[in-house]
């Protein structure tokens, strides 16, 4: 059950959970630490410095010059937004709410930000304030699976689906209503109708990267290997730069274990946004698949290093250390990616597996009902988390459809 790692159109993905990462209150670090003159002079610059610096495992030293460099030039979105960022994968969650917020007093319009503000509170279980947030960042960022997400959490998900399905209805020609729809049914594990909506939304607006992407994650959902690499062809034909369709690209050939192929991608995709998980992950999915189970290791930990609210390393690290028979960093791996995505079904089902190796049915069974009752919708898991709860209760578990 290892997890190759998708990418959304944009980084807002998040896990809910309240990490016990240092906090701090203030956002400009005092100027005197960092020298103007030995700052880069422009915002292309001093991203790809503080890039380059993550890409080396520095991400203190990133915060630090960036931080430095945003003193010294207030009002350039890019770069507080990707201090901000930094901070948030420091863990360090006031001050990547207060750089956002800063940002929003000169650009209140800035959908991006909202949707980094949005990601900020759900980390921290602020529900109504994530999806205000979210809402806010909408059309134009990936905000729909967060939303999707939270509003489960809520318990008004079925109010909320209802109201994408009438405005898609309401607005046929509108692409940003067949895009939400469609991401909306893809976040539940229902392809065959997000197909449907993405295939609107591209009727609608031929040019949507969005939903180019959307499609490709909707046919990769189906193991529809040939029609999904399309698509993430055509989303770099528009957009050669696209993190997500790079990565997604690359999950594909994983998918269809074309590992030159992914390795090439990938790379290209960690190497213009090193501060993003994503394609560590799938680094390290390719170098597992290729053998090298301790080279996994360190891109497993280094995406956690750079992004550890995203389960995915988690899950790949703990199944690794399982098929190993290293039980107990297994376990390590799995609580610690639990306590920040308490939620996800397939880390209580590995970490049940885990307990079960090692001979504890108890924990396991616990385990095992916690990943059948989770709310991430992933009805493999669900379905296979079922027949372990009966296997251990000596039953057959009753096949009951999965919403």
């Amino acid at each position: 059950m290892r997890r190759i790692a998708w990418s959304l159109f944009t980084a807002a993905v998040f896990c809910l959970g309240t990490p016990a990462f240092a906090r701090a209150g203030t956002v400009i670090m005092n100027p005197d630490r960092v020298e103007q003159d030995a700052l880069p002079s422009n915002p292309i610059a001093a991203m790809q410095a503080a890039r380059q610096r993550v890409a080396s495992g520095d991400l203190d030293r990133a915060v630090r010059d960036l931080a430095g460099y945003v003193f010294y030039h207030p009002g350039e979105i890019g770069p507080e937004r990707l201090l901000g960022d930094l901070y948030y994968r420091q863990g360090n969650l006031a001050k990547a709410e207060a750089a956002y917020k800063h940002i929003l007093t000169y650009a209140p319009a800035d959908k991006e930000t909202h949707n980094r503000l949005g990601s900020v509170f759900a980390t921290e279980n602020r529900i109504d304030e994530a999806i205000a947030e979210f809402n806010r960042s909408l059309p134009g960022t990936d905000s729909v699976p967060d939303l999707v997400r939270l509003h489960l959490i809520k318990g008004d998900f079925a109010r909320y689906r209802k109201e994408r399905e009438k405005a898609a209805e309401d607005f046929p020609s509108d692409a940003e209503s067949q895009l939400e729809l469609g991401q909306v049914y893809e976040a539940v594990h229902q392809p065959e109708l997000a197909i449907r909506y993405f295939k609107r939304a591209l009727d609608a607006d031929a040019n949507s990267v969005a939903a180019m992407s959307g499609l490709g994650l909707a046919y990769l959902d189906e193991s529809r290997l040939a029609e999904a690499t399309t698509q993430f062809q055509q989303c770099l034909t528009k957009d050669s730069f696209n993190y997500a369709c790079l990565n997604n690209l690359g999950a594909t050939f994983l998918q269809g274990s074309r590992w030159n192929a992914a390795a090439s991608v990938l790379d290209s995709a960690h190497k213009l946004q090193p501060e993003r998980s994503e394609a560590l992950v799938n680094l390290g999915y390719l170098a597992d698949s290729k053998g090298d189970w301790k080279g996994a290791i360190v891109y497993y930990v280094d995406a956690m290093t750079v992004y550890p609210y995203s389960p995915d390393a988690y899950i790949d690290l703990g199944y690794t250390y399982n098929v190993h028979g290293l039980y107990q960093l297994a376990q390590a791996a799995l609580i610690k990616g639990l306590a920040v995505a308490p939620q996800d079904g397939r880390l209580h089902y590995l970490l049940g597996e885990t307990y079960q190796r090692e001979g504890n049915d108890v924990l396991a069974k616990a385990q095992f009902t916690a990943a059948a009752g989770a709310d991430d919708l992933d009805p493999d898991v669900k379905r296979l988390a079922q027949q372990r709860v009966a296997t251990l209760n000596g039953t057959t578990p009753k096949q009951k459809p999965i919403p």
